[in-house]
């Protein structure tokens, strides 16, 4: 299978590791799949009956057709193996009647983005010696908070790649700080910038299509790639946990085969939500996808009236890794729903205006698989303070987003459709707030995340439990300007 950019039918076709490897289109465009793979029901009863590496290297090997299945068992069962996710990987769990949560969080950084960046870097590796590629790779990472620890994690000491991750210096949690800036490895760099997530993502947008820094680090042996779900290896491992959680439900016996599944996701930046649709796309009877918004709302406005204006005050919330104004996989939604030229013509819009507005018919098709919904600050903290109160399940700020979500859809629609919301990170990454929003007032305490374990009587994750004695080795911060510089002298260290 190849793959073409988003924002023109033209580009050449490239196949799924000359894909990855790159990251990004020549033209600025994202890559995705010229076809859709399709699964038959004889397809999902045969994975309902598989463990998970099995199930995610059955879906990847759908669209990265130059890898062997032998190769993505292979790497499916390492990336995802009990001594990296402890439990299972993708476990289902029942919060209430109505909702059940699948959470993601399990893996080494206690966060969703494990699920694609513990195999990411395998599947980039095989697409550096698929495509006879001899410089090392320079991942340049923008984060919210997630994926910046998940990639270096998951990318440390992995030959033939270097990798610098830029962060909004005071736009995420202190753990998600301390989990990038304590970060292990030879081959790793985490640098602050003064700013926010929109400010780091357009930094590294602009490295990447700068032709003069391209041929810099190519005459000092680099060439640039990204572990942001820009790139189409970050994205289409999220696709398998969704396929995944049908399989479990039906299991279960919630529902039967063929039942629809409303799912409900947290999301910032389209990426985890957009695998949703593609699994929905592949024939997973999957309904209606709720996209969850924190107080930074622009997909829900976009989602009920067709426009994208990322004009707007932007704010700082307990939800920091949905703190984003440009969501870029909204970009492969448009592909798919409008095509390349117009997809192209928005995106030059929203370079240049900071707004575009898609066509009725287009946004028709969009609202028939999408609806939005979001949450203020004051709503996550009833929802989280609710679920623990009401059913003793403990979630983070993310999720709480997730779940009053869906409390407010079930109530707009009165749907008996079986629900999951999407669980993206451990409570305990952000234990101060979770902590407020439980016991209804602020919590003056030296030590949250053992105050949480002691106030809920559960236990604190290990790779959480560690971090205040391992020593900051990555303090600084920079301009946004200062990011090219940055990533030239880590190219040179």
């Amino acid at each position: 299978m190849n793959y073409r950019s988003t924002r023109s039918k033209n580009t050449p076709a490239v196949s799924a590791a000359v894909a990855i490897k790159n990251g990004l289109a020549p033209d600025g465009g994202l890559y995705m799949p010229e076809e859709i793979p399709l699964l038959a029901e004889a397809d999902i009863r045969a994975l309902a009956g598989m463990n998970y590496p099995e199930r995610a290297a059955k879906i990847l090997s759908l669209y990265l057709s130059d890898y062997t299945e032998e190769e993505l068992l292979n790497d499916c069962r390492i990336a995802y193996a009990d001594d990296r996710f402890p439990g299972g990987a993708v476990p289902l769990t029942q919060i209430n009647s109505r909702i059940s949560s699948l959470e993601l969080w399990h893996g080494p950084t206690c966060a969703f983005k494990d699920m694609a960046l513990q195999i990411m870097p395998r599947l980039l590796s095989r697409a550096l010696e698929k495509t006879g590629e001899k410089r090392t790779a320079l991942i340049l990472v923008a984060t919210s908070g997630d994926t910046g620890k998940a990639a270096l994690e998951g990318y440390r000491d992995v030959p033939h790649v270097k990798i610098l991750v830029f962060f909004p210096t005071d736009g995420v949690s202190r753990i998600q700080k301390l989990q990038m800036t304590t970060q292990e490895g030879n081959n790793v760099g985490v640098c602050g910038i003064f700013g926010n997530f929109d400010d780091a993502q357009n930094g590294v947008k602009k490295i990447f299509s700068d032709p003069a820094m391209a041929a810099e680090l190519d005459r000092l042996g680099y060439f640039l790639s990204s572990a942001n779900s820009i790139n189409w290896g970050r994205l289409a491992p999220q696709i398998a946990y969704y396929v995944s959680a049908y399989c479990d439900m039906l299991n279960a016996g919630r529902i039967s085969l063929g039942d629809k599944l409303d799912v409900v996701v947290p999301t910032g930046n389209f990426g985890n939500i957009f695998a949703a649709y593609l699994a929905k796309r592949m024939g997973v009877p999957l309904g209606k996808l709720v996209c969850a918004s924190n107080r930074n709302n622009v997909l829900t406005e976009f989602l009920q009236t067709g426009k994208y204006d990322r004009l707007r005050d932007f704010h700082m919330t307990t939800s920091p890794s949905m703190d984003i104004l440009i969501s870029s996989n909204l970009e492969r939604l448009l592909s798919v729903v409008c095509g390349t030229e117009k997809t192209a013509a928005y995106m030059d819009s929203l370079s240049k205006t900071g707004t575009y507005t898609v066509a009725e018919e287009d946004l028709a098709k969009i609202q028939h698989d999408f609806v939005g919904y979001c949450c203020n600050e004051e709503e996550t903290a009833f929802y989280l303070h609710e679920a623990f109160r009401d059913h003793r399940y403990l979630m983070d700020t993310h999720t709480a987003v997730a779940y009053g979500s869906a409390r407010k859809y079930l109530a707009d629609t009165k749907s008996d459709t079986a629900l999951f919301i999407v669980s993206t990170a451990s409570p305990y990454k952000f234990a101060p707030a979770v902590l407020t929003d439980i016991t209804g007032k602020e919590t003056a305490t030296a030590d949250p995340l053992a105050a949480l374990s002691s106030l809920t009587g559960t236990k604190v994750p290990a790779p959480l439990a560690e971090l205040e004695a391992k020593a900051v080795r990555f303090p600084g911060s920079v301009a946004p300007t200062d990011m090219p510089a940055r990533v030239l002298s880590f190219a040179k260290e």
